[in-house]
C-alpha cells in the first residue's frame, strides 16, 4: 500500500505533531509540527522538514545551524495524527545548542538541568 501524506488526521490548522528520535540510541531529541506538504518533503529528501508555527514557513532542520537530521525511517501513529520520525543526527538538536530539547528534569519539586549546551 503506498503511503499518502494527505491520508493523516491533521488538526485544524493543517498540522500534526512529529517526535523526532535518534535511530541508534533511542533518545527523544524534539517535538515539531509537519503539514502535509513538510511530511512529502520529508519522504523526498531524506531531509526532515516542518512547518514553523512562529514564521508559517517550512524549516529544514540544521539548514541554518549545520545540525542536519537524516530521515532513518518515518512512522505513524494507530490513530494517524502523529509521526514518529528515526534520525541520524548530526550535532545538537535543540535550538539551546543542547543534544535534546528534553534537558529538564523534574524530580520532587526541583526543576533540575540535565545537560548543559554544547560549545
Amino acid at each position: 500500500m503506498a503511503f499518502d501524506p494527505q491520508s493523516l488526521l491533521y488538526d485544524d490548522k493543517g498540522l500534526l505533531p512529529v517526535v523526532a528520535q535518534d535511530h541508534a540510541s533511542g533518545e527523544v531529541l524534539m517535538v515539531a509540527w509537519m503539514n502535509a506538504e513538510a511530511v512529502a518533503r520529508t519522504m523526498s529528501t531524506g531531509k526532515v522538514t516542518y512547518w514553523s508555527r512562529s514564521r508559517q514557513a517550512f524549516w529544514v532542520k540544521g539548514e541554518s545551524s549545520g545540525h542536519v537530521q537524516r530521515l532513518v525511517d518515518l512512522r505513524v501513529d494507530c490513530d494517524r495524527d502523529c509521526l514518529l520520525v528515526l534520525v541520524e543526527q548530526t550535532g545538537p538538536a535543540c535550538h539551546t545548542n543542547r543534544r535534546t530539547c528534553f534537558y529538564t528534569a523534574v524530580r520532587g519539586e526541583e526543576e533540575i538541568e540535565l545537560m548543559k549546551p554544547e560549545v
